[in-house]
This record gives C-alpha cells, sequence and structure tokens, in this order.
C-alpha cells in the first residue's frame, strides 16, 4: 500500500511539472533573411563535403557503410515522429508524416540491402 501512496504522489508531481512546463513556453524566434542565407550555405556546403566524401568510397566499403547508417535514419525517424505529434500546425503534421514514411522506407531498405549483402557469404549446404 506504501508503494501505490508513492507512485501516486510522484505521478501528481510529474503532472504539476508538465503543467509548469506548457505555461513558460518561448515563442519561436522570427526567422530574417541572414538566418535563410546562412542555412542555405550550411546546406551547399555540406551537400558538396557529401558528394566528394561518397565518390571516394570503394565499392567494398560501400555496402557495410550504408548499412550501418541505418541507425542514423532510426534517429531521423524518431525527429520525425516528434515534428508529426507536436502542436506545430497542419503543415509540420503532413511533412513529420511523410519524413516518417521516407524514413521508414530508407531503414526497411537498408537492412533489406544488409540482408542480401550477407546472405552472399553464408556457405551453401
Amino acid at each position: 500500500m506504501k508503494s501505490i501512496a508513492i507512485l501516486t504522489v510522484l505521478a501528481q508531481e510529474q503532472v504539476d511539472l508538465g503543467e509548469r512546463l506548457a505555461e513558460t513556453v518561448v515563442p519561436p524566434p522570427v526567422a530574417s533573411a541572414g538566418l535563410l542565407m546562412l542555412l542555405l550555405t550550411v546546406f551547399m556546403l555540406a551537400t558538396f563535403v557529401g558528394i566528394e566524401i561518397i565518390t571516394k568510397i570503394p565499392p567494398t566499403l560501400h555496402t557495410p557503410l550504408m548499412s550501418g547508417s541505418n541507425a542514423i535514419s532510426g534517429i531521423a525517424i524518431v525527429g520525425a515522429i516528434l515534428a508529426t505529434g507536436g502542436d506545430n500546425g497542419t503543415l509540420a503534421a503532413v511533412l513529420g508524416f511523410v519524413a516518417v514514411v521516407l524514413a521508414t522506407m530508407n531503414v526497411v531498405g537498408g537492412f533489406v540491402v544488409t540482408n542480401r549483402m550477407l546472405a552472399m557469404f553464408k556457405s551453401r549446404k
């Protein structure tokens, strides 16, 4: 009985904390043209660096590296689910849903490719 009372008190404290956090929501900052240019510059540089890195990888390492990147896509799925479930408006929910679908396809495709790669190394009996 004592443990139920303790759990009840802890649950009430969590509810109180959640209500206090909900009251202290900070509005998002207003985007400016300078911020947009900075973000576009970072995106373009990341694109060029990514292309240069990917073209330098030998074919024997490509599939193992891609199977390892499935963990990163799993993190993208978590972020997309958070964007979909948040109270950020209809556009954010739609884009979050599309992101969930695309990231899930990426993870599943990566596991299929990994499975095919590992099947090549199995001994035939």
